[in-house]
């Protein structure tokens, strides 16, 4: 479904992606993991095609994107629904109309096929009764569920997961962690999860990969990367301030 191939970006002289390779399966879910400001936005960012890189191709379903023009860029973003870090949610709108967004935008339907699939969603992330409350009378693992809502409102074929469980207590995490496998399990789209969350993504994962000076240097299942004999891999899992990482 996706390839990264030697896929490089600088900014300012500094080297964020250097020669990345990484191939994403059709509707498997895969999660990134890495240290902060180690790229893997970046990465996301040229997925979605936000980005061009320096060089490299990203291809979309066999399809080099960086050689498309606009309007072909944005029928194959089509394709994507993205959850972002924070939600990302209309302020102003309330969950209804947040989570109506896109089929509002992008669709011609009847103000009740509108409702029938909004309420229809809600119900799949566990926000029945919500619809009517506005982003700032909701908690942060609400407003989460509400960008997932959004994300999966047009059923794409690919979900982007840009740190998902960042800012919440262990037991929303896991709350969150568990909607993705249930949304998953359900709409079966290719996932891409960016974390920080080890057991999250040893959970959610059926591929774990490591981004680490801009290259992937391990990648496989959740048992595979557990019993890495990478010592940065290693590191990382454990949390250790001892190893090859320098602090």
């Amino acid at each position: 479904m996706i390839l990264l191939e030697g896929l490089s970006k600088s900014f300012n002289g500094v080297k964020v992606l250097d020669d990345l390779n990484i191939e994403f399966e059709e509707k498997r879910i895969t999660v990134v993991i890495g240290r902060s400001g180690g790229g893997k936005s970046v990465m996301l960012k040229h997925i979605i095609g936000l980005m061009k890189p320096d060089s490299g191709k990203v291809f979309i379903g066999g399809v080099d994107i960086n050689s498309l023009k606009k309007k072909e860029l944005n029928e194959i973003r089509k394709k994507f629904g993205m959850v972002f870090q924070d939600g990302a949610l209309l302020d102003s709108l309330n969950v209804f109309e947040n989570v109506a967004f896109p089929l509002r935008r992008h669709l011609k339907l009847s103000e009740n096929e509108i409702k029938d699939k909004v309420y229809s969603v809600l119900d799949d992330v566990g926000l029945e009764g919500q619809d009517n409350k506005m982003p700032s009378e909701i908690s942060g693992g609400m407003r989460k569920r509400v960008g997932v809502a959004r994300a999966l409102i047009l059923n794409p074929e690919i979900m982007l997961f840009d740190e998902p469980t960042t800012g919440l207590d262990p037991i929303m995490s896991d709350v969150i962690n568990n909607l993705i496998i249930s949304m998953h399990n359900k709409f079966k789209f290719t996932g891409i999860i960016i974390s920080h969350d080890i057991s999250g993504a040893f959970k959610t994962g059926d591929t774990v990969a490591m981004l680490y000076n801009g290259k992937i240097i391990e990648s496989g299942t959740p048992e595979y990367f557990k019993n890495s004999d990478n010592r940065v891999v290693s590191q990382f899992i454990s949390g250790s301030m001892e190893g090859p990482i320098s602090i």
